[in-house]
């Protein structure tokens, strides 16, 4: 794999950590700044609208800028955001710099993921396309717990002034070891908005806010459900977390693998077995080691969907993949803010803390769907192309002299 993907997998790492840490920071941030934690949990819902928002508008934006300026421009957005975060003297400058760095997440990673494949071999997309994603998963096992140990001990706007460093090394990188990748001639804003027409597209990007919905629907209420219903003290959702990193780390590699060779299969061995775990959730969770085991394979089993779909999306969007590619990425926000907003709903409604994970089986069930049906209007094309193909007159050889 080429040295310029490590500098794409340490801005993904920043950018992973920054994302979910201010998770573990809520209550420090909140007593400073003399709010409600609910108020300070805006911190986490703006950076996923911006996310959302970001991921197609800094895109376009972009879309006469060359790649690797791009990514550069987007780093450098990332460090003004965290550095505004750092020093903010009111909650309201904190807010604004979360979505400042926000708009850069999308964009990057879709970008990023395009660089990534024209880096290698066809036959290496996926996997090269993991590798950045594994700056995103292990910030979650070493970033995230990190960061927020160092925001408890020290405080928190020294994790934010760290992550803004992190984004200066990325930045570095970026300007030493990504080549510069022309764009390709004659791919305007045009075409790049031509390839939502087409079905595929679409559906995978609906097997994305599905398939990472189930993830995020578990994952979001862990801490209630670890300690409430497997007994865990509130001192171990922080390993418990590790676990899930790990997994996804795991399941992030595995996927980028095996989606180079079959990625169909891929989609549906990983989503299948997604839904058959969160499914059994409900039931593990009341036992503390099998309920860790399940927090692992959650983190595995969905991180194994993300090269998979992210290629997908690359391949049914051909010769116009940048706007695709990012907005990709916003799906899988959207997929987390949605699971999070159903799992409340079923919470709130007396269910229990277990209930999110049926959620969860739920929307990763109907990605699997999603995944067959996409498959099947595939080969339907294709048989079609091949008849259309073999029906058409034969062209006569030109007479003999």
């Amino acid at each position: 794999m080429p040295l310029a993907l490590l500098a794409l997998a340490i801005g993904a790492f920043g950018i992973g950590t920054t994302e979910f840490v201010i998770m573990g920071l809520l209550p420090q941030v909140a007593g400073d700044f003399g709010v409600s934690i609910p108020t300070a949990g805006l911190l986490v819902t703006g950076y996923a609208l911006g996310v959302v928002i970001g991921a197609p508008l800094m895109t376009v934006l972009g879309t006469k800028v060359p790649r690797k300026r791009m990514l550069m421009v987007l780093m450098g957005l990332f460090i003004a955001g965290n550095l505004l975060s750092a020093v903010a003297p009111v909650f309201a400058v904190m807010l604004i710099g979360r979505v400042v760095a926000s708009l850069a997440h999308g964009a990057f990673f879709g970008i990023g993921s395009v660089v990534a494949a024209e880096l290698v071999a066809p036959q290496k997309k996926a996997g090269a396309i993991a590798m950045m994603f594994t700056g995103l998963t292990v910030a979650n096992v070493v970033g995230v717990p990190l960061g927020t140990l160092i925001g408890q001990q020290i405080g928190w706007r020294v994790t934010f002034g760290i992550v803004a460093f992190l984004g200066v090394i990325g930045l570095a990188g970026i300007a030493k070891l990504v080549p510069e990748v022309p764009r390709p001639e004659g791919v305007h804003l045009r075409h790049e908005l031509a390839a939502f027409k087409n079905a595929q597209v679409l559906l995978a990007m609906a097997m994305t806010v599905l398939g990472f919905g189930g993830v995020f629907a578990a994952i979001t209420y862990i801490a209630p459900m670890m300690t409430h219903v497997a007994g865990f003290a509130d001192g171990s959702v922080t390993w418990l977390l590790v676990l899930f990193g790990l997994g996804m780390v795991g399941g992030n590699l595995i996927g980028g693998k095996f989606a180079d060779r079959a990625l169909m299969p891929m989609l549906y061995v990983a989503l299948g077995a997604l839904a058959i775990v969160l499914a059994l959730f409900p039931l593990t969770a009341h036992n503390k080691i099998a309920a860790a085991v399940t927090i692992a394979l959650i983190g595995a089993l969905g991180f194994a969907t993300v090269p998979p779909l992210q290629k997908r999306v690359l391949d049914q969007a051909h010769g116009a993949p940048t706007l695709a590619s990012a907005v990709n990425i916003g799906a899988f926000n959207l997929g987390n803010a949605l699971s999070a907003w159903l799992g409340g709903m079923v919470i709130a409604a007396g269910f229990g803390y277990t209930a999110p994970n049926w959620v969860g089986a739920v929307l990763a069930a109907a990605a699997l769907l999603l995944a067959v049906l996409s498959a099947a209007l595939e080969r339907r094309g294709t048989k079609t192309g091949a008849a259309l193909t073999s029906d058409a007159p034969a062209v006569p050889e030109p007479a003999r002299r």
